[in-house]
């Protein structure tokens, strides 16, 4: 065994012992709450009465977590918050909800935001730094009238290195929440749910693989007449207005379990200045669309969407999947569903690749007979293995289309295709078109 000369020896028990005093010092200068990482709201003055307004006081709270790290606890009650809260590194602001509220509930730790109304550039509710967190709590909007909506400010406004929100209620925003468009990565957003009214999520500017997870916009949370909500009026405003889930640059986003239910456009994915998206999307869906899914620019590599459900019924010009005509790059939808009493399924403008494997397509509209299921104005596409499951033609291909495949597909009445490009398309092995 190695032993320590006695200078050596003494010298360090002679260090340690002369900075203890300091670390006993430090240990009984910090208060309770430094101590524990916990700073209650209530003991920096909130009153959570839905009456004061306690922007400073949770302000206050932040600041005092944010110089050591902590957790910022809002117990049960109503917040007033007039201003904008600064969540700073390494703070998390946690309500007493382990999961999203049920439908119409203002029970636990419920913010009330009144700041910013007409204002959508002002400061978010929720002004997140790198490392911060807002768990376990509702946001409702009492000022906000569902027959008399006006704009206001992101809920939550995201930037800097792995931020999260996670188990939170949103009741009538305006605007849900924004990622970006300052640089950012590895955002976390889970289990969000609620009623967002003009944009649900805004991605852009994230370069390394954000996460986006069972985030559900729904009608629901603000149709119940005791918050002051009806069901008409909310749902008519979102499906004219509503744009869910809108992702400009971003790098390998994953997305699983989303929904939104009505909407303008469910999903939509557009060029910034930052740039434009790839990612795999799993599992998602979208209800009551005008657009369900609407591609406008997307990254090379592009999109992988599988497993999705996709229904639009409202609006002018229903139709699940628009590839708009500047749009290049690649999507591919994998084992999804599209139907309603659209247009279309599916309008094809762009100039890249698009490609349907192990889909359903289905349209309920009568008016709409000789409407193609699929309608390809340009770029290249593929169908294989789908189900063609109402008798209007099953694709069409005009003539600026370059190359086609469709093979190895069914249908109700076989699978009618109308080819225009002059024998660019390969039709191969589907089945054969019914007489009637």
């Amino acid at each position: 065994m190695h032993r320590l000369p006695w200078t050596e020896l003494g010298w360090v028990i002679f260090t340690l012992f002369c900075g203890l005093p300091t670390a006993i010092a430090e240990e009984d200068s910090m208060t309770a709450s430094q101590k524990s990482g916990t700073y209650s709201v209530r003991d920096y003055g909130a009153k959570a009465d839905g009456t004061t307004d306690d922007t400073a006081a949770i302000q206050a709270a932040i600041e005092a977590a944010g110089e050591k790290g902590g957790v910022v606890l809002l117990p049960p009650g109503k917040y007033l918050v007039a201003g904008s809260l600064r969540v700073g590194v390494g703070v998390a602001v946690k309500g007493v909800a382990e999961a999203p509220m049920g439908i119409q509930q203002l029970i636990g730790t419920v913010v009330m935001a009144t700041g910013g109304r007409d204002n959508e550039s002002a400061p978010a509710l929720f002004e997140m730094g790198s490392s911060s967190a807002v768990t376990g709590l509702t946001v409702w909007y009492p000022e906000q009238k569902p027959t008399d909506i006006h704009p206001y400010p992101w809920t939550f406004h995201l930037t800097g290195i792995d931020n999260t929100v996670e188990n939170v209620t949103l009741i009538n925003s305006y605007n849900g929440l924004k990622v970006g468009a300052e640089a950012n990565v590895r955002h976390r957003i889970r289990s969000v749910y609620g009623c967002v009214l003009r944009r649900g999520l805004s991605v852009d500017a994230c370069t390394d693989i954000g996460r986006v997870e069972n985030v559900q916009f729904h009608c629901h949370w603000w149709s119940d007449a005791s918050i002051g909500g009806e069901w008409e009026p909310v749902f008519n405003f979102m499906a004219e207005n509503l744009e869910a889930f809108v992702f400009g640059r971003t790098d390998w986003e994953y997305v699983t379990n989303c929904f939104v239910f009505p909407a303008k456009i469910g999903w939509r994915f557009i060029k910034t200045e930052n740039g434009m998206c790839n990612g795999h999307f799993t599992g998602n869906g979208a209800d009551a669309c005008e657009t369900a899914v609407m591609v406008e620019a997307i990254q090379p590599m592009g999109l992988l969407i599988t497993g999705g459900q996709f229904v639009s019924f409202t609006g002018e010009n229903p139709v699940q999947v628009q590839i708009t005509k500047d749009c290049e790059g690649s999507v591919r939808f994998v084992n999804c569903a599209f139907w309603g009493p659209s247009h279309h399924n599916a309008v094809l403008k762009g100039k890249g690749f698009v490609s349907f494997s192990d889909c359903y397509f289905s349209n309920w509209n009568e008016k709409t007979p000789d409407n193609p299921l699929v309608a390809v104005e340009s770029g290249r596409i593929q169908v294989h293995n789908s189900t063609f499951a109402t008798g209007q033609p099953s694709v069409e291909l005009g003539p600026d289309v370059p190359h086609a495949i469709i093979q190895g597909n069914n249908g109700l009445k076989g699978v009618r295709v109308i080819d225009n490009t002059g024998g660019k398309a390969i039709l191969a092995n589907n089945e054969p078109p019914t007489a009637d």
